[in-house]
């Protein structure tokens, strides 16, 4: 009898330690799930180092080397709200009616029927197993309440500010009674980069980094520059000595051919324009300035990934930085995004992840929009049904889907851009057109949507324009310019109260 109970013994624990092994590799499994760093460069251009620009940018440069660059990457609508709102509820601006700037916790809201019941990237993301934190400016404004586990929310404005404002006065020739005050202005301030903003934000992200977590995570980081104003300290300004600064290609006629509707939405007096850059001698110092800035981010940018590569999950973190459109240095005129040009449409988009390859570019034109799903399949995660951008990652390993990448950008309601490999495509909201061969006009200066030569091509890009053009959404509203007032008055508005004149307001 002892020895009967002696083998039920050893036999239970055999298969208690049996269960044990094999729970194991599930609960392995489990802690293995990527983690994912989600960084956003507020109106970041493609002028850094990695993709052949001016700007020194050591870290992002060290991050494209840890991936894959996308060097012709578009925005879905050349303003940060629109584009933010977009890429974070994986919807085009044409399907949500968000063409202007929309408070954060109106995105979601009943009276908007695509995006009452819309699942933002950072909560699909905690409802599969996820711990989420955010910081600075993820969505407009930082993000809608209760969508992170952890906020640290978003300090106000763009900061810090000096006394008075340096060069540019915010309203230039504009009539106020019309259109908005700009932050625009630029040269050397603070004194130290421990007094920006952005600079608190990578340390609340440090911290982070240190902590245990039982779940992975998903981390947001917002870097509010390079949006204006264009204030770093001295130092920054230092790595761009002015005799150096090269100015963007600029045709002084090059608007003449341009439809009436582009040249209302490019009716921007509030901003410094490049003629009178050019009179007034500032042009070298407001890219110099714009230069400063990214190498500021740049800087910012190598202290998270310091901190990512010295913790335990530097060998299991997906890493993706992008911008929210691009930004115009005296391209067509003026200094500003606002525009449905190349140089105000393109961004970089740069992906890290354990299983993609190094140091790898793509040329092909990819979306910004398709940023959640690529994310979600990185992270094994089920596909989300209400995406309309397509997942990077076959592209990124396998190079499919190169021949026919394009990029849709979106501008007010109806007005819409296409860039295919070498071609753009734009087309207003009454029938007016742009066309562009980028292989012997990269500037953009001559419009060719007339020339015979190009009418099959154009043809065929009009077929990728969206077949939905929802009316603007009662929350958003743009009023920095007179154009997209009327627009939405025009029409979408049956209770139409005038919204006030945003800008900034010191």
């Amino acid at each position: 009898m002892k020895y009967n109970k002696l083998i039920f013994l050893v036999v239970a624990l055999l298969l208690i330690s049996s269960c044990k092994e094999k729970e194991k590799p599930i609960e392995k499994n489990e802690q293995s799930k990527p983690n994912v760093l989600f960084i956003a460069v507020d109106d970041l251009n493609t002028m850094i180092g990695s993709f052949d620009g001016p700007a020194k940018t050591p870290n992002i440069d060290r991050l494209a080397s840890m991936g894959v660059s996308f060097t012709d990457a578009h925005c879905q609508a050349p303003l940060c709200g629109p584009s933010r709102a977009s890429l974070m509820t994986g919807l085009r601006p044409s399907t949500t009616g968000i063409y202007g700037m929309t408070p954060d916790n109106e995105i979601r809201r009943e009276g908007n029927s695509t995006t009452k019941d819309i699942t933002f990237l950072q909560e699909y993301f905690e409802n599969n197993g996820y711990h989420t934190m955010g910081i600075g400016k993820l969505f407009h404004i930082h993000a809608p309440d209760s969508t992170f586990n952890e906020s640290g929310g978003r300090v106000k404005g763009f900061g810090p500010y000096p006394e008075k404002r340096f060069v540019w006065d915010g309203f230039g020739t504009a009539n106020r009674k019309k259109y908005g005050r700009t932050s625009t202005d630029w040269g050397a301030f603070p004194e130290y980069d421990t007094l920006m903003p952005d600079h608190k934000s990578v340390d609340w992200v440090i911290d982070r980094l240190h902590k245990k977590y039982e779940k992975p995570f998903f981390m947001g980081l917002g870097f509010l520059r390079v949006h204006v104003p264009l204030y770093v300290p001295q130092k920054w300004f230092d790595l761009y000595p002015i005799e150096n600064i090269k100015t963007p290609p600029y045709k002084v006629d090059d608007l003449e051919d341009i439809p009436p509707v582009g040249l209302q939405i490019n009716d921007l007096p509030m901003m410094p324009t490049t003629e009178w850059a050019k009179e007034s001698g500032e042009w070298k110092k407001i890219v110099q300035a714009y230069l400063a800035c990214i190498s500021y981010v740049d800087n910012e940018l190598g202290r998270v990934l310091d901190a990512l590569e010295n913790s335990e999950y530097g060998n299991n973190t997906i890493i993706v930085l992008w911008s929210d459109h691009g930004y115009r240095l005296g391209e067509k005129g003026t200094f500003a995004k606002h525009a449905l040009w190349e140089t105000a449409t393109r961004a970089p988009l740069i992906f890290s992840a354990p299983n993609l390859p190094k140091g790898k570019k793509i040329d092909a034109p990819v979306e910004m929009l398709s940023i959640y799903p690529t994310l979600l399949e990185l992270s094994g995660l089920p596909k989300y049904s209400k995406n309309e951008g397509i997942s990077l990652v076959n592209m990124m390993k396998n190079n499919e889907g190169l021949e026919d990448a394009h990029a849709i950008t979106t501008f007010g309601m109806n007005n819409h851009t296409i860039k295919t490999n070498g071609y753009r495509y734009i087309r207003y909201e009454d029938g007016t057109e742009e066309f562009y061969d980028h292989s012997t006009d990269p500037n953009e200066w001559t419009n060719q949507a007339k020339n015979s030569k190009y009418k099959s091509q154009i043809a065929s890009m009009k077929e990728k324009l969206p077949k939905i053009n929802s009316n603007w959404d009662e929350s958003s509203s743009y009023s920095f310019q007179p154009y997209y007032v009327e627009q939405k008055q025009r029409t979408s508005s049956t209770n139409y109260n005038p919204p006030k004149i945003i800008g900034a307001d010191r």
